[in-house]
């Protein structure tokens, strides 16, 4: 069972992230988190992106510095450190998220669509069932069957 989840999870991430491969400009999985971190949090800086994100600091500015020049984020002077810079959601940024969004639940309701309602059913109840044990007591401690 755990190999078949794994598939399916791995189909999921494929129909996800190739929502942001298919947008102008098309966005890597770690550009794609990075504009949702930014336009996620208010007064987001370097450093908090690159702990968001799981990357380097260095990494975290050539990957702002992409974003930058594509006109999606931009980097102005904190309000309340006058050291640090504060990364910003352009207009342009905020749209793309958009239509990432809407792309992803376009893919989605299709792949829910060619389900039948008894499947659909079954899959809502099994993820309830997975969410509730993943978080009871014990959980992720070790393989189960």
């Amino acid at each position: 069972m755990a190999g078949r989840i794994a598939d399916a999870v791995e189909t999921l991430v494929e129909l996800w992230t190739s929502s942001g491969e298919m947008v102008t400009p098309r966005l890597s999985a770690h550009q794609l988190k990075a504009l949702k971190a930014v336009g996620g949090r208010s007064e987001l800086n370097l450093t908090e992106l690159a702990d968001m994100v799981g990357i380097a600091l260095p990494a975290a500015s050539r990957l702002c510095d992409r974003l930058e020049a594509a006109g999606l984020v931009q980097r102005v002077p904190h309000p309340h450190n006058r050291r640090a810079l504060q990364l910003l959601l352009t207009p342009q940024g905020g749209r793309l998220l958009t239509e990432i969004g809407e792309r992803r639940t376009l893919s989605l309701s299709a792949v829910l669509a060619a389900m039948s309602p008894v499947q659909r059913t079954a899959l809502d109840e099994g993820l309830r069932a997975f969410r509730d044990a993943r978080h009871s007591p014990g959980a992720g401690s070790g393989p189960h069957e």
